[in-house]
Parts: C-alpha cells; structure tokens; sequence
C-alpha cells in the first residue's frame, strides 16, 4: 500500500523508532508529515488527512501496526502517535434475525434509493427500532454531523493525553428525557474499528449534558440491521470500552 511507503519515510526523518514510547507518545504535526512527504507524487501518499485515516486495524500502516503503535488526533494538525491498543473488534451476532414490525402505517419509497448508512439508520429510527433497541419512547434526533471537541484528558495505558478541538462526527444522536444516544453507522461488514470513533463524541457530549450518553454502533447487512451497545467503564480510560448487548433485527410490516 502507498501508504506504508509514506509512513516509512515519516518515522524515519523524524526518528520515531527511536523515541521511548514506555516514557511518553510520539507528538507529529501535520507539517512534518506533509515535509517528510513532500516528493511523493500522488495524492493519496502525500494527503495528511488520507494517510492520518486510520479507521480499522487494517488501515493501519506496517511499521505502525509491527510496532503497537497507533495515532489519534489530539488538536487540529496534531497527532499522538501511542504505543498500546487504539482498535475494539466488533463481534459477530450469532442466530437467526429477531423479526421486528415496524411502527409505520405506510411505506417509505425515499428511503429505498440508495445504499448509504445514513438512509438506513434514517429508516430503522423511522420504524422506531432504534427507540426500541433503547427502551425509550422519547428519543428524538437532536445531533447529525461534524463538531469540534471541547478539550479534556484522558489516559491510555500509563499515557494522559490532552485534546482540544478536533472534529468528531456521529451519523445520529438522539435525546431523551433523560439520555442521549450516540450512533456510529456502517452499511457492510465490520470487523473492528477505531475506538476514538465511540470515545472522543462520548467525551465531547458528556461536556454538555448532565444526561447519561448512550453509544451504539448500527450496521445494515444485507436485510439485517445489526445494533450493538456500547459502554466505557471508566470516563478517563480510553480502553475501557465493554459490549453492553447486541441484537440482530429483520424489519417486517
């Protein structure tokens, strides 16, 4: 891959291999990425946001992942690069799919064009799984987008990492009476993805509200819609993220 090309040269004008991560992370600017890259010719071994898109275990270049190391945003042009493990596996929902009918007396034609994860969660919060899945008759979506984070800390492993604005995204959020709901979307199969992507809107939200945050990672496959809940047993400790339930919908009329 281009990019394990790109990060070669990256650690190695920057002597990254060289720093003691068992002290401290790795801080690298976007500027030293973009110098180190600089005679690259295509844009994707050259782009800081395509070669800083690390979203699963397998985006993660080779002398990263021989290494266990992996970077995480901390500031608008800035990234830590942390030894320790950055990814949670999403486990397979086993048994056949819970027939669920949904709350509509019509049918959607707009949500049948197109494939994108969005639609599909547009329609599944339609029919009300998703209030469903959460026991809660009053979710109503309130959160859609990109935001910047306010700062705050955390630790990973015997690292505390301090970051400030950078941009998050979740494909929906919903606010009840006393919750909120945070949703990460996929249209196929995943297997693992980068924890940052529940975390930093967990950490972002829980500035905001007083309300408990919920987080959910969503995924239509086929004609299932997958939902798994997710939860982070310690506010400060990026990997204590655990699998609270999980179930497997077919919505039927």
């Amino acid at each position: 891959m281009a990019n394990n090309l790109s990060w070669k040269k990256i650690f190695e004008d920057n002597e990254i291999l060289k720093h003691d991560f068992s002290k401290s992370p790795f801080y690298l600017a976007s500027s030293q990425i973009k110098k180190a890259t600089q005679d690259f010719k295509r844009t994707a071994e050259k782009e800081v946001r395509i070669l800083c898109k690390m979203d699963s275990k397998e985006s993660v270049p080779l002398i990263m992942s021989e290494n266990g190391l992996f970077l995480i945003p901390i500031k608008n042009g800035e990234y830590a690069i942390v030894k320790g493990e950055g990814y949670f596996d999403i486990p397979e929902i086993k048994g056949k799919s819970e027939l669920y009918n949904k709350k509509l007396d019509f049918e959607l034609d707009t949500s049948k064009v197109g494939n994108s994860e969005m639609q599909h969660l547009d329609f599944a919060y339609a029919s009300s799984l998703i209030r469903t899945f959460m026991d809660d008759p009053s979710l109503v979506l309130t959160i859609r987008g990109r935001k910047y984070t306010p700062e705050f800390s955390y630790n990973i492993g015997s690292y505390q990492i301090n970051t400030k604005s950078v941009q998050t995204e979740v494909d929906a959020g919903y606010e009840g009476k006393d919750k909120i709901v945070l949703v990460e979307a996929k249209n196929s199969k995943t297997n693992n993805t980068i924890i940052r992507q529940l975390y930093y809107p967990f950490r972002q939200w829980s500035e905001y509200t007083k309300k408990e945050i919920f987080l959910l990672f969503f995924e239509k496959r086929g004609d299932d819609y997958l939902i798994w809940e997710y939860k982070f047993e310690d506010k400060m400790n990026y990997n204590s993220i655990k699998l609270v339930k999980s179930k497997k919908f077919k919505i039927v009329n």
